[in-house]
């Protein structure tokens, strides 16, 4: 099951019932669109505990179409990078 921004805005709410839930939908969001900027900046997003997000560049090359067998040209584009921290990978995997 995944977690939707809906999901963790309720669970936010649950959890710090003082604030106000219009509130928290604009944290999230803050949050949610500093790290957007930082990696359209080509900037490393970490988050202690939790992972770094990085941009890489693919290069730019020709490809095939699997169906027709065509070769097509694909361009250089920017793709995410995901490291999860020493912390979280010892947490999914049950390790002191």
């Amino acid at each position: 099951m995944a977690i939707v921004k809906s999901k963790l805005l309720k669970q936010l709410s649950t959890n710090y019932p003082n604030f106000l839930k219009k509130d928290l939908e604009k944290f999230i969001n803050i949050i949610l669109n500093e790290i957007k900027r930082a990696l359209k900046r080509g900037d490393r997003v970490e988050l202690r505990g939790f992972g770094v997000f990085e941009t890489h560049t693919q290069k730019a090359r020709i490809s095939r179409n699997p169906k027709t067998g065509e070769k097509v040209n694909t361009p250089e584009k920017k793709t995410i990078h995901f490291k999860m921290s020493k912390d979280l990978f010892k947490k999914l995997n049950n390790e002191k």
